[in-house]
């Protein structure tokens, strides 16, 4: 069967020739697309992708000489031009004129309008694209498909006063009237999704040379003194990846642009990659470790996909995890490299056990599955696709030896480059630099949903080893799954080892005695269950762990008991044992589980409860004090603002709510990473004279991540009124770029998730209407916190009959979730409220 949604392969592009003349004033744009081809057989029709554009005139030029112009005939469902000409056009190369108009949209896909307001008060306004998945054919028409490659040269009429960019370095200018058409190098062999191009009032800091390549930031008027940090990264990153891939950056230059408007976090387009704001300018001096690690860590992850993803691309959209995937394994390697002391891929703990969180569904997917339509392929950029797929790569790496995995990186990108590959290519390369069965290992985790759980049991020296697959909902018809399960385990003597855990179960001989520690290091993707008996040898080690094996422990119990498969107050004992810990990711696992609790347990015995959050936390914090100590490490600093925020919000300490409303009223320094727990602890506790502060500050904040540490907030202040403002402002005020996950927020507030739950209900047209498709399933994360059994049936009911067929998954996702939430809390609040009466 054809699929409805896959250009014929009679006529293949080699190069485009891209004339772009934005009218700001209209938002139109007229193009003029010149195509060479390459005719693979005689035909009469030629068949391109080309949605929302009004196709004015298409003209062929073929191999023998004969010009004709054909009918122009477009199919909105399926995104598809067909010209259909007079006479046959021969095999051979021939070119292609299509004329075309256009609008620059609002909906932050295609070419799409950005807009600000300047220093003087008036609104500005960039056009700037985004193509990824399949929205270049929103501005010009193409060969929409990752695999049918080619160069592409852009020419824009910039007006006067603007700013021109696109991926490659400006070739040729030449003035107009009212403007300048400027002209830019021809780009190397790419997808279109990959292709960009930006008109509006930015500036650019001076270029800084990193080996040869120019890199600058371009952002709005008054923006630039945030750039450094970015600039740092950037040039960082440059160089460490060339070297680790053995390849050279894959074009001419290298430019970072801060949007106002920004449906997603950034976009790899060759060159010219285009971020949120809050992604790419900071103010070093006074912001927190986490807002500077990720804007190093995005601006890290786009470089990387300039080789992996721009210079090797896969061939269709189930491929897109390895391009994602890839490129957070390699952010993560950069920015551990880069500031060694953030212990980023410790950090990155926290983000495996979301994915692991959904991977453990009855409704998860494999990391790659069959992607046939538009709206299936956006519903690939998801926790499985990013952050399992990176964790999984890492195990695999860890499994093999950092050196000989990235020997295997190199071959790969080395023998595929400028074409396109699928994901099998990948492991042959690792396979052949490193003779280990890699095929068959990722297969097993990247082909099926899922993961497993290891059972321990040990006698003496015998080890037994067994899988299966952990669900928070068990299955009977699990029995039968296995993986081919890299483990690193490590004796009592302190001897490390691995195993390939292949079969359902197996034995290992281990030299001495005591507790033989499974997934040493802590990087193996599934979940470790000791025996009983061997868990208190286990536990009574607990200060010779590593940190992620902490954070593992804390983790893997919390997921047991949303099982069932444990109790609650198994869970509490152990984090009552964490008096020593001192590393951040651990409290961050810890408190994950508890807040839940606090959430759930009966009201009656949440003062209980906060009582004993703060007989735990308090002597820590207390420690550590309010002010940080000279040369404090950076852990110690996240360390204290995972404290404050806990202690302020479930352990309800009045007297660090106090000093937070204190500190946060007298705008008196503070340090920056207690920054963000101040906002919220004052948002958890707060009036509407607070609330009303926090949109002063949003109005007039002077960097982009003082304005999205308020607005975030917003949904977290109790008062319903302010809380119905808030979804207001949805719709409203607050950019859409945003909503969706201020409405989440809302969704989820401890005390109105139900009436931000029927607002949301009662708006939904409206929302979906002014939010970017690609958020629509965001929009929604909050209903995982609606446990009680109406809204569950509420929620599951209105989603049946208003579904969102981008986010198909991601909902059947969210909404087990919420069962699987429901059903525990309904198990454990009896223990609950008997444990904290």
């Amino acid at each position: 069967m054809t699929d409805p949604y896959r250009l014929p392969r009679v006529v293949t592009p080699d190069h485009y020739e891209l004339t772009i003349a934005p009218d700001l004033a209209t938002c139109r744009f007229e193009g003029t697309t010149v195509i060479q081809v390459t005719v693979a057989e005689p035909v009469t029709d030629i068949v391109l992708n080309a949605i929302e554009l009004e196709l004015h005139s298409a003209v062929v030029a073929a191999a023998d000489g004969q010009i004709q112009e054909g009918a122009i005939a477009l199919d909105e469902e399926l995104g598809r031009a067909t010209l259909r000409f007079p006479n046959v056009i021969p095999a051979g190369p021939a070119t292609l004129t299509i004329a075309s108009t256009g609008t620059i949209n609002d909906q932050l896909r295609g070419f799409y309008r950005s807009t600000f307001t300047d220093a003087d008060g008036t609104e500005r306004l960039i056009a700037t694209t985004q193509f990824e998945s399949t929205d270049a054919r929103r501005a010009f028409p193409c060969w929409d498909e990752p695999d049918h490659k080619a160069t592409f040269q852009v020419r824009l009429l910039v007006p006067d006063g603007l700013l021109g960019l696109s991926n490659t370095a400006v070739v040729d200018e030449r003035k107009a009237d009212g403007g300048t058409w400027v002209t830019f190098g021809r780009t190397m062999k790419m997808s279109t999704y990959l292709v960009a191009f930006i008109v509006g009032p930015l500036v650019t800091t001076a270029p800084r040379d990193v080996d040869g390549v120019p890199l600058r930031v371009a952002c709005i008027p008054g923006r630039e003194h945030l750039a450094e940090f970015a600039l740092e990264a950037g040039a960082h990153a440059l160089r460490f990846l060339a070297g680790y891939f053995a390849i050279p950056y894959p074009s001419d230059k290298l430019d970072l642009i801060a949007l106002p408007d920004f449906a997603f976090g950034a976009m790899e387009n060759l060159g010219c990659v285009t971020f949120r704001e809050t992604a790419l300018l900071v103010d070093q001096d006074n912001s927190s470790r986490l807002e500077l690690e990720r804007v190093a860590d995005v601006v890290s992850h786009e470089i990387a996909h300039m080789w992996f993803g721009d210079l090797v691309t896969m061939k269709w959209w189930n491929g897109i995890w390895l391009n994602e995937a890839f490129a957070t394994f390699m952010e993560l390697t950069t920015v551990d490299a880069f500031r060694p002391t953030w212990d980023r891929w410790i950090g990155f703990s926290t983000e495996r056990a979301a994915a692991m969180t959904t991977d453990a569904l009855a409704s998860t997917r494999p990391i790659e599955y069959e992607v046939v339509s538009p709206a299936e392929a956006e519903g690939m950029f998801d926790v499985l696709t990013y952050q399992k797929g990176g964790a999984v790569l890492r195990m695999l790496e860890q499994y093999l030896g950092a050196e000989r995995f990235r020997d295997g990186i190199r071959l790969y990108l080395d023998r595929h480059r400028y074409a396109n590959t699928e994901t099998t290519d990948l492991w042959d390369a690792i396979e052949e630099a490193t003779g280990e069965p890699v095929r068959s290992i990722m297969d097993s985790w990247i082909l099926q949903g899922g993961h497993p759980v290891v059972t321990v049991e040990q006698t003496g020296n015998a080890v037994a080893l067994s899988q299966r697959r952990f669900r928070f909902i068990p299955d009977d018809g699990d029995t039968e799954v296995r993986w081919e399960v890299p483990i690193l385990y490590r004796t009592a003597s302190g001897e490390h080892d691995r195993i390939l855990l292949s079969d359902a179960s197996t034995t290992l001989s281990v030299p001495g005695t005591g507790p033989v520690i499974v997934n040493d290091g802590g990087w193996g993707v599934f979940r470790t269950s000791y025996t009983a008996a061997l868990l208190s040898e286990v536990a009574a080690r607990l200060p010779e762990f590593g940190p992620l094996e902490r954070f593992n422990l804390v983790g893997d119990t919390w997921a047991t008991v949303l099982a069932g498969a444990a109790s609650v107050g198994e869970f509490i004992d152990l984090v009552g044992m964490l008096g020593g810990e001192r590393n951040p990711s651990v409290w961050e696992a810890a408190i994950d589980g508890l807040g839940s609790i606090y959430r759930e347990i009966p009201e009656g015995q949440r003062d209980a409860l906060s009582a004993w959050v703060r007989s735990l936390m308090q002597p820590i914090f207390d420690e550590l004090g309010w002010a940080p100590s000279p040369g404090e490490d950076d852990g110690t600093s996240r360390l204290r603002a995972i404290l404050l925020l806990a202690l302020g919000t479930i352990g309800d300490d009045r007297a660090i709510q106090a000093e937070a409303h204190r500190l946060h009223a007298e705008g008196a320094p503070i340090p920056p990473d207690l920054l963000a727990p101040i906002v919220s602890v004052v948002a958890w506790s707060g009036d509407r004279d607070d609330y009303e502060l926090f949109w002063q500050r949003i109005r007039g904040a002077s960097t982009p991540q003082e304005e999205v540490r308020y607005l975030f907030r917003l949904a977290a202040f109790p008062d319903p009124e302010l809380l119905e403002q808030t979804l207001a402002a949805t719709l409203e005020e607050i950019r859409s770029q945003n909503g969706a996950f201020v409405i989440a927020s809302c969704v989820a507030n401890r005390r109105g998730g139900r009436q931000a739950w029927a607002w949301l209900v009662e708006h939904w047209d409206d929302a979906l209407k002014r939010l970017p498709g690609n958020t629509h399933g965001r929009m929604l994360e909050g209903i995982v916190r609606l446990t009680d059994p109406e809204s569950v049936t509420d929620v599951a009911a209105f989603l049946a009959d208003h579904p969102i067929p981008n986010a198909r998954k991601q909902i059947d996702q969210l909404l087990e979730r919420q069962r699987v939430y429901a059903a525990w809390a309904e198990r454990s609040r009896p223990e609950l409220a008997q444990r904290f009466s």
